[in-house]
């Protein structure tokens, strides 16, 4: 199995960051029905104002070549179009979990 982590850090307004960080977790949760590799997502918005990033996803799939697939579907695709405009910054570390 592989971990899938990604953090992103929005650029904004505190309630502008907030909307599209909702959105894009809402986008994300319903992945895992709609990307037949995707074993499972959890998503995190972050809570804490002395810390400047802003959503963290965990994702689990198969293989490394499954993320792929799960970042080239159409589904994932979509989501990650709701951080157009958005997304400051971005950081991903896959690894393989026995």
């Amino acid at each position: 199995m592989v971990k899938h982590i990604v953090s992103f850090k929005l650029s904004g307004s505190d309630s502008v960051r907030r909307e599209v960080a909702l959105r894009f977790k809402e986008a994300l949760e319903a992945l895992p029905a709609q990307i037949d590799v995707l074993q499972s997502i959890e998503v995190g918005i972050n809570e804490n104002p002395a810390e400047c990033w802003d959503v963290v996803l965990t994702a689990l799939v198969p293989t490394m070549a499954d993320v792929e697939l799960y970042a080239r579907h159409p589904a994932h695709v979509a989501a990650a179009a709701l951080l157009a405009g958005h997304k400051a910054d971005r950081a991903c570390v896959d690894y393989a979990i026995d």
